[in-house]
């Protein structure tokens, strides 16, 4: 009995290792190219190229015609807009291959590619791209600080890829605007609602962009793999997994151990943490040109604020350049006027506000706001001078700079309450005016400077509120109106330095740095490059070395 059952043994065993040689052959023979194609599609892929990266918050719902809580880079991974906004300003043909303007300046003929589809097969046509204007245009309130969608008369479908747009008046960003992540990206015909209203939600994310959303689990993660059906170059990847970690620290740590290959972003991490990972010499870092402004927002419709004295005093009471400096370690400049100079109809001369302690008491003294003897904080009319300042509580330096300016503006007689929110709350906050003082950054490229005019004239959005206190409020949005609209360049040179000016003297709008994104990611990531258009996702050339 025991030399039958091993010699059975050996049988079997004889047999396993003859079966599992025949189907490593096959796998083998499998994993070869094909023959007739040698084509990357019939490659069988040797191992996942996946990375994982962190973000802050929850991607939310993907809805290509709505904000928050939908986060930029997520929505522009799934969906695509007409044309595409490149470094220097250049607009190149996205889903629209080309394009005709009229001599009036209101009429925009697109030529849409054909042979896109969307990630469930359905074909991309002016038909649709019809219904995502429909469905924009439903609710024109929600998308007032993009002026395109103010002056937007009618969408017609001349053929199965011709789109037509039509204006009520000439608006010379018409185009840029189109390239922006939302609200004008195209949304499958599943996607949809019944009622065809995007704005209470869609079905489901189905866009023509290079990615689709394959899993997902709420204030956890997110995986995004290759659209099979994307009719441009391919990802070199094939899966991104993006985890939600609201804790910036938690975030580092994270990908100290190797958890994470990227982080990247604006305030994702803290400048201390970048700098530390740069100097470690284990990873690669990168920083990207200014991308925006990061500024203060003062509501003037507060009465101690509507005082421009008392905005001149806070701007003068706080060491900008020694605050830069210490909290972004010098990565961020100092910010002297509103905007960049490297945007359009921005490089003009301003007088910036100077760092100058006496020059805030003076301001505040003259306002009537006086120092009693033995206390700290100034009075008038028996009312203390007190404020709010709001912050996104995930944002490091946003929290590190309020800290800053809650001491310096002690030492000059102002109590500032510092007030950590989620972000969805701070801008719920800033549109309906609950605020004091908010951090408000302007858009950057490529909305800048036609969309930061429109939103300071455009109602909705919190900062055309802000400002209304302003005595020459009225004639400022007469300004911006014509410059939208003027087709003489010199003109529109003339206004924009006139309403930049304005601004910059009433103080209402406070710059303090020139924003920078910043990336660390492990070595074996290669070919990352940062996109001209701000809000893009960052995936389109990177690749993981085997």
């Amino acid at each position: 009995m025991i030399r039958t059952t091993k010699k059975t043994l050996l049988s079997i065993a004889a047999t396993i290792f003859l079966v599992s040689t025949v189907l490593m052959a096959c796998t083998k023979q499998e994993a070869a190219p094909s023959a007739s194609n040698g084509s990357a599609e019939n490659t069988a892929v040797v191992s996942e190229k996946a990375i994982t990266l962190s973000w802050p918050r929850d991607i939310g719902t993907m809805n290509p015609h709505t904000y928050n809580p939908s986060q930029l880079f997520a929505q522009s991974m799934i969906y695509e807009p007409l044309v595409s906004y490149k470094a220097g300003g250049k607009l190149e043909p996205m889903l629209a291959e080309s394009w005709t303007i009229s001599e009036d300046g209101k009429e925009y003929t697109f030529k849409l590619r054909q042979n896109v589809k969307f990630s469930d097969g359905t074909v991309f046509n002016a038909a649709i791209v019809k219904k995502n204007f429909d469905a924009v245009m439903k609710n024109p309130s929600l998308h007032s600080w993009l002026g395109v969608i103010n002056v937007l008369d009618k969408t017609e479908v001349v053929d199965e890829y011709t789109f037509k747009m039509t204006l009520k008046q000439a608006y010379y960003p018409a185009i840029q605007d189109l390239s922006l992540v939302r609200p004008v990206r195209f949304l499958g015909e599943a996607g949809f609602p019944d009622d065809g209203d995007t704005s209470k939600g869609i079905k489901e994310p189905v866009g023509t962009g290079p990615w689709l959303l394959a899993e997902y689990k709420k204030d956890e993660y997110a995986i995004f793999t290759r659209n099979p059906n994307y009719w441009g170059e391919s990802p070199k990847i094939d899966k991104i997994t993006v985890k939600i970690i609201p804790d910036a620290e938690t975030r580092v740590l994270a990908f100290e151990k190797g958890e994470l290959d990227l982080i990247y972003g604006e305030g994702v991490i803290s400048m201390d943490a970048f700098n530390q990972l740069k100097e470690s010499g284990k990873y690669t870092t990168q920083l990207s040109e200014p991308v925006g402004t990061r500024s203060l927002l003062l509501n003037t419709t507060n009465d101690k604020l509507s005082d421009l004295r008392v905005r001149l005093a806070l701007q003068s009471g706080f060491n900008k350049q020694a605050m830069v400096e210490g909290i972004t370690l010098g990565l961020e400049e100092k910010a002297d006027t509103i905007l960049s100079k490297n945007f359009p109809y921005t490089d003009i001369d301003v007088q910036p506000v100077e760092y100058n302690t006496e020059k805030a008491a003076a301001y505040l003294d003259e306002a009537g706001w006086k120092l009693p003897s033995g206390k700290a904080v100034r009075e008038k009319d028996g009312q203390a001078l007190e404020l709010e300042l709001i912050f996104d509580k995930t944002d490091p330096i946003q929290k590190a700079m309020a800290e800053t300016m809650q001491a310096e503006w002690s030492a000059i007689g102002v109590k500032l309450n510092i007030t950590g929110l989620e972000l969805t709350t701070q801008i719920q906050r800033r549109k309906a005016g609950e605020f004091d003082i908010d951090f408000w950054y302007n858009y950057g490229a490529p909305y800048d400077p036609h969309s930061f005019i429109n939103v300071v004239a455009e109602k909705g959005w919190g900062v055309a509120e802000a400002n209304s206190g302003l005595p020459m409020k009225q004639e400022l949005d007469q300004q911006i109106h014509e410059a939208l609209a003027s087709t003489d360049e010199t003109k529109r040179q003339q206004l924009y330095s006139s309403i930049l000016q304005t601004l910059q003297e009433q103080s209402a709008i406070v710059p303090i740095s020139y924003i920078k994104k910043t990336v660390v990611f492990q070595n074996k990531v290669t070919d990352f490059a940062f996109p001209a258009n701000r809000d893009e996702n960052p995936f389109e050339g990177i690749n993981i070395s085997q």
